[in-house]
């Protein structure tokens, strides 16, 4: 039985007991506090090597076969199949034909026209002509005028491969033309055609990152494009295997492809190399983020005052201003999208 002696000598073990167990908890809270408020650490390099190196995704929603291109063997053995023969072969080899040291002469920068439309412009969801016939002419916003398939053409010489149009009447642009038809052989003005453009591609809940797409193009794209962007050449000089995505070879900051959607929704269906769009190699993030990363880096610049004459009518995407909206240049450029879209959906409702 403990006597008041007993109790008295085990008093002070007590309080230094408490006085212990209380430190443990003071100490625990401090590292909690710190977990939640304090400044991120190596956590962040963590999640940005997590997502360089995920994926596959599983195949998308978008199960059904792309519209097919007509078969290059039905091209008539006439007068006008050798013109429609001879414009695939300048969509497919468009520098050996027209690129520095093109044999027709030199006007754009060693690219070919298929590496931003694939497969010389008939794989699906990659950029594909089949469309163009039964929507062009058409009243382009870009320009604020109606456009013709001779206007598309040339604006692609200029901007995506950062060069000169060949003349209007000249035999190369009429062999463009000429294909892009035959592309759309038996398609009806105005009718939707599954495959063509850009697959969807929801916005991510915030911008898109150069930083975390540049661990995402050393994991999934630089041993293709290289290390600096700058793509890897064929043996005889003409043309790439791989096409550059920066630098004084690619396309120039007029270009489609620099705006960050549409980069992002093209390498979502069709890259790395083997990609489709139902078999897609990327994630959603991925793709936004890569796409941030190579149109952050330097580039050629195509002076264009006249682009977006209604600056109303810019996409929320296009990198430079003025704009209808309050919103900056680097949030029109990498998001997040959604407050852009719903300011301007409040402004055109009535």
């Amino acid at each position: 039985m403990n006597t008041t002696e007993d109790r008295a000598q085990e008093l002070p073990q007590l309080v230094r007991l408490l006085t212990l167990l209380a430190a443990a908890v003071a100490l625990l809270a401090v590292v909690v506090l710190a977990q939640l408020l304090g400044p991120a650490g190596p956590a962040q390099v963590v999640a940005v090597t997590d997502e360089a190196t995920e994926g596959p995704p599983p195949p998308g929603s978008y199960h059904r076969p792309a519209t097919p291109a007509p078969d290059t063997a039905l091209i008539p053995l006439t007068a006008a199949g050798r013109e429609i023969r001879y414009g695939r072969a300048l969509v497919a080899r468009t520098a050996a034909y027209l690129g520095p040291r093109g044999t027709v002469g030199s006007y754009t920068n060693g690219m070919n026209c298929q590496n931003c439309h694939l497969q010389a412009g008939t794989q699906g969801f990659a950029n594909n002509y089949l469309a163009v016939a039964a929507t062009y002419p058409k009243l382009r916003a870009r320009s604020g005028t109606a456009e013709g398939i001779e206007k598309r053409v040339a604006d692609c010489m200029k901007r995506s491969l950062n060069g000169r149009a060949v003349p209007v009447g000249s035999r190369e642009m009429r062999a463009i033309v000429a294909y892009i038809q035959w592309l759309g052989t038996g398609i009806p003005k105005g009718k939707e055609v599954y495959g063509t453009g850009f697959v969807p591609l929801p916005y991510l809940n915030r911008a898109a990152d150069p930083q975390i797409g540049k661990a995402v193009f050393a994991a999934k794209c630089q041993s293709c494009h290289g290390a600096a962007g700058q793509g890897q050449l064929l043996a005889h000089g003409r043309g790439y295997q791989y096409p550059p995505l920066w630098g004084p070879g690619s396309y120039n900051d007029g270009a489609g492809l620099f705006r960050v959607s549409r980069f992002a929704r093209f390498v979502k269906a069709a890259m790395p190399f083997g990609a489709s769009f139902d078999h897609p190699q990327l994630t959603d993030a991925q793709a936004w983020d890569v796409a941030a990363f190579v149109n952050s880096q330097p580039r050629p610049h195509l002076p264009t005052p006249h682009d977006w004459p209604n600056i109303a009518q810019k996409p929320i995407d296009y990198p430079f201003g003025p704009y209808a909206d309050s919103f900056s240049a680097t949030q029109h450029k990498f998001g997040p999208f959604q407050p852009i879209e719903a300011a301007q959906l409040s402004i055109k409702q009535p």
